[in-house]
């Protein structure tokens, strides 16, 4: 229960890198808009080379051009308001304005958890079933699996925000991050928060280990039917096409994994906060470079775009 006579907060008070000098401040909020401005332009590329090229026109990139753009809105939810805070002295947020970047950050992470699933799936489908990928990744079946990741997306974001608002805030109102999260918020509460507790841990299982569980095992079987293909070359082409999609999905369910599924009691802040940099502001930027970089394909259109050689076959 609340207790008696406390006052109800209207506004969080970030504690986030209000522990640092202003020199380090200032250093730290160059390097992190030089990064947000590289994330912004390599998804901007990304989305625009994979819409500008017919040999790009397949589900995997489909898929890549969506993850491109929940990325974006990901980090536009967290790194400009961490920018502003970095050169303000005093870093607020309103109650419905930290409801509102909870909702955001973790409708595009939920929904980037399952659009990695669907991009597995295609993965399978295209190596383990070649003669069935037209008909199972077909352009309604893309339209479906993107449009149930970002459906679960909402839908679990809807539970969590709901579970963590709905709690009392009393006195306490520094956020020991530099967001709105979960779990610095339900230390804040004023009232028992063990339910909650449970809700944003069977929402963490169901989001991470399902997409987790069905991404290892769809790479199980692939591997094993790229291990049967007696070509050195053919094999080699295939791992190819896994690879980008493998690097992203170790990187950004490692990270999460980490932060949402260990225990309370092993919860270091100031390790969370490092960890959370990564997967708020390096992993964005690392998907389209690894898919830019890794890719044939893609680097083929990215050539053909800069040599403005035609596009079509």
């Amino acid at each position: 229960m609340p207790r008696a006579n406390s006052t109800f907060v209207t506004e969080f008070l970030f504690e986030g890198f209000s522990s640092f000098s202003w020199k380090h401040r200032l250093v730290f909020f160059v390097v992190f808009l030089m990064l947000y401005l590289l994330t912004l332009s390599g998804n901007v590329i990304i989305v625009t080379i994979i819409r500008l090229d017919r040999h790009l026109h397949t589900p995997m990139y489909f898929f890549l051009t969506i993850l491109s753009i929940s990325d974006t809105c990901y980090t536009v939810t967290i790194i400009p308001r961490m920018l502003s805070d970095f050169l303000n002295p005093y870093q607020t947020i309103a109650f419905h304005d930290c409801a509102m970047q909870l909702f955001f950050y973790l409708t595009f992470g939920i929904n980037n958890c399952f659009l990695l699933m669907a991009m597995g799936y295609d993965r399978y489908v295209a190596i383990c079933s070649p003669l069935r990928y037209s008909a199972l990744m077909s352009r309604r079946a893309c339209a479906h699996l993107a449009c149930g990741s970002l459906g679960i997306g909402l839908g679990m974001a809807i539970v969590q925000v709901t579970s963590v608002f709905g709690l009392p805030f009393c006195d306490s109102f520094v956020i020991a991050h530099f967001f709105c999260d979960v779990r610095p918020l339900l230390k804040l509460a004023c009232s028992d928060t063990t339910v909650n507790e449970a809700i944003n841990f069977i929402v963490s299982v169901l989001v991470l280990i399902v997409p987790m569980a069905v991404v290892f095992i769809s790479y199980v079987v692939i591997i094993s039917t790229i291990l049967k293909i007696t070509s050195t070359e053919g094999r080699k082409k295939a791992f190819a096409t896994c690879a980008s999609h493998l690097t992203v999905v170790i990187i950004h369910y490692g990270c999460t994994a980490i932060i949402y599924l260990k225990p309370k009691s092993e919860s270091f802040l100031g390790q969370d906060r490092l960890i959370s940099v990564t997967y708020t502001v390096i992993t964005p930027l690392l998907n389209p470079l690894v898919y830019s970089l890794r890719n044939k394909e893609v680097k083929d259109a990215l050539r053909r775009a800069v040599w403005q050689k035609p596009l079509s076959s």
